[in-house]
């Protein structure tokens, strides 16, 4: 349900009658998550309310009711707009829920901040002082996630005197709108600070529809924090709950997800995420879609089906260019998209994600989105034979995260830097004659932090790479591969450790595809005709 009602507004005009009573006995069922009850009750009052105030009151029940499915009410809004006549008061109400509608089933992030900027504009001149405040928070909330550079100012406007307690920390006011602009910007300690203040005085209010929103806020927040335990049993309440009262399932079941594939079962996270997919496709609601892709396409990652990740995460970024928005810490997947592309031979498109998603990343200000994109970029680099370079990369990467306090992330930055120093004395990547590689070459330290964190699936990945590591490196004639190039070099070697071509691909971020036409530039160079002759080859000199 998407936002004002459950603020129990009420109408100059729509007095304590008994059709007042009926639409505040239907608000307190909006609030209580009775959406049924309330939408029968607002359509009752509609067969017979005359009264502008009453029957504009009873239209926002029915618009709260369908929650993010607003396409299912379209014909609701031109009704709606004629009872409110030409009275700011209630024309804000309406012109407020079209903001919404911008938003959910036209997709178009411009229209909705309008619409909202609009509604306060109306309920100022009204003087309806709690319309106005969630009209704002509604514009600085739009604002933040386009990257619009007006969402401090409009943020500073919304936390202006007078306040209104209930809407203060009501899901879609003000405070949920500061929240996600701390988020966003990297004070996580602020961010939890608040979102738990929210939670605390929902749950004291009653306000069930707020709570399961919060739960999840918090969740998000535990897990950019690295604490996945914790997020993750955050995230399973909000979603018992969300289906328990059919608020929000859409949005708990993506949250669910993403703390499922960090913390818990990727089987899960995956089923969660297509759930959550399903329900956006289902509502119309382009917003949430793109939020559950992120979800689907971070759970196939981490299950390592980087194909599939490739895929739900291009479809992601589609949306969010039709959406206008700009700001990467909203999604945060353009580094999970780069490495999948990275690991399927897509290098050059790995790296123009990366660079657009910079671009406004430098201009936001947003250094945990700069620190991931640099760790992303660090594997291109990598894939590039430029194993230096990369190492440097990393190593700031995983410092700076480590310092904004992403210890997931950071962890992930181990991991990567772990797999690159294992590999790199095998495979012959960097300069010729340049000396090894400083640092630990084991996974000691990214098991460490996954540990720390949680973080299951993560940990269970790093278990597979160690035990999967070459234990001893053979010996190659270097005369036999003085015409080789770097990555020619790096496929023979692990083929003379006896890898499959798909487990070359997997290590050194490449597709199959690459790894077959790599080796056949090998025989060529090398004059021979199969993977066993490279073995031979070795062995020869070996025997030496």
């Amino acid at each position: 349900s998407l936002g004002l009602l459950a603020a129990r507004h009420t109408p100059a005009g729509s007095g304590p009658g008994p059709d007042g009573r009926r639409l505040q006995a239907a608000e307190d069922a909006i609030t209580a998550g009775e959406v049924d009850l309330a939408r029968d009750i607002a359509r009752e009052v509609l067969t017979r309310a005359t009264v502008p105030a009453e029957r504009v009151r009873a239209w926002m029940v029915v618009i709260e009711s369908a929650g993010q499915a607003l396409g299912d009410v379209d014909i609701v809004f031109p009704q709606a707009l004629a009872d409110a006549g030409d009275d700011p008061r209630l024309l804000a109400l309406v012109h407020y829920q079209l903001a919404w509608r911008g938003l959910v089933v036209e997709g178009d992030f411009a229209e909705a901040r309008q619409e909202a900027a609009h509604a306060a504009e109306l309920a100022e001149r009204g003087r309806d002082r709690r319309t106005e405040l969630m009209a704002l928070a509604f514009q600085a909330s739009t604002e933040t996630l386009m990257g619009h550079p007006n969402a401090p100012a409009t943020i500073k406007r919304a936390l202006r005197e007078p306040q209104d307690p209930y809407v203060a920390c009501h899901h879609n006011g003000v405070g949920s709108a500061r929240y996600r602009w701390l988020l966003m910007s990297d004070r996580l300690a602020e961010a939890r600070a608040t979102i738990t203040a929210l939670l605390r005085e929902v749950r004291r209010r009653g306000m069930v529809e707020s709570e399961v929103h919060f739960l999840r806020l918090l969740a998000e927040t535990e897990l950019r924090s690295g604490h996945c335990g914790r997020a993750l049993d955050l995230a399973r309440e909000s979603l018992r709950m969300a289906r328990d009262t059919g608020i929000g399932e859409s949005a708990s079941a993506t949250l669910a997800s993403l703390a499922e594939a960090s913390g818990g079962s990727t089987d899960r996270a995956l089923a969660l995420a297509r759930e959550a997919v399903g329900h956006a496709e289902e509502d119309g609601d382009q917003m949430y879609l793109s939020r559950a892709l992120t979800a689907l396409g971070h759970a196939q990652l981490v299950a390592g089906d980087d194909r599939a990740a490739v895929t739900a995460l291009r479809r992601v970024r589609e949306l969010e260019l039709g959406l206008g928005i700009t700001d990467p810490a909203r999604g945060r997947w353009h580094g999970d998209l780069a490495e999948a592309l990275v690991r399927t031979g897509e290098r050059a498109e790995a790296q123009r994600v990366i660079d657009v998603a910079r671009e406004h990343a430098l201009r936001l200000g947003r250094e945990s989105v700069l620190a991931v994109l640099d760790r992303s970029e660090a594997q291109v680099r990598a894939a590039r034979g430029e194993q230096d370079a990369a190492v440097a990369q990393l190593t700031s990467a995983q410092d700076r995260l480590a310092k904004l306090g992403n210890g997931l992330e950071e962890a992930r930055a181990a991991f990567a830097l772990a797999r690159l120093r294992t590999l790199a004395p095998a495979l012959g990547v960097g300069r010729a004659g340049a000396a090894p590689v400083p640092g630990p070459t084991s996974y000691d330290e990214a098991a460490r932090l996954f540990r720390r964190c949680r973080a299951l699936p993560w940990l269970r990945r790093v278990e597979e790479a160690a035990a999967a590591r070459p234990k001893q490196q053979p010996e190659v004639a270097p005369a036999a591969l003085d015409g080789l190039a770097a990555m020619e070099r790096q496929v023979a070697a692990l083929v003379m450790e006896g890898a499959t071509n798909r487990e070359i691909a997997a290590r050194l971020f490449i597709s199959v595809k690459t790894v077959e036409a790599t080796l056949t530039r090998v025989y060529r160079k090398l004059g021979i005709r199969s993977r066993v002759d490279i073995v031979r080859l070795a062995a020869g000199r070996r025997a030496k």
